[in-house]
């Protein structure tokens, strides 16, 4: 498309696009939600014990919290601890369709939690039917060598 300058000139329209804000407002955005990810994750604040061998989580699975006043979430809901069974078993569909080796949650509790109430959970989970328990941990902090 061309058009006529009040000098008479004739000059052709600009069509092209700069595309370098848009890239970097992309940019932004990734970063943005790269940082916000990990912190949507589990939004229940519960400092887990540290191990030294810890395993990376690499499926979704059912995760069962307790936090540091006992109270038990399945995945970011509050829940009763005598519910706790029926809603593993709701969530997880039915168990006899199910390969018993995948029937798998994650059992995060603060590393402050008394043994019985962990206990406690433990066993809801596993009249659930489930028997795949793994708690998650974190790895303890090693000092670099050499460093000051």
């Amino acid at each position: 498309m061309a058009f006529t300058s009040s000098r008479g000139q004739t000059r052709s329209s600009l069509a092209e696009i700069n595309v370098t804000p848009l890239v970097d407002v992309v940019l932004v955005l990734l970063i943005i939600f790269m940082i916000t990810a990990p912190v949507l994750q589990s939004g229940i604040e519960v400092a887990v014990p540290k191990t030294r061998t810890v395993k990376e989580i690499t499926e979704q699975r059912l995760v069962v919290t307790i936090n540091r006043e006992q109270q038990i979430f399945l995945g970011d809901q509050p829940v009763n601890i005598h519910e706790l069974a029926g809603k593993l078993r709701q969530a997880d569909g039915d168990p006899s369709r199910q390969d018993p080796v995948k029937r798998v949650i994650y059992l995060r509790a603060d590393e402050r939690v008394p043994f019985g109430a962990f206990a406690s959970v433990m066993d809801a989970v596993k009249q659930a039917g489930i028997t795949n328990i793994s708690i998650v941990t974190q790895p303890l902090e090693t000092k670099p060598a050499g460093g000051s």
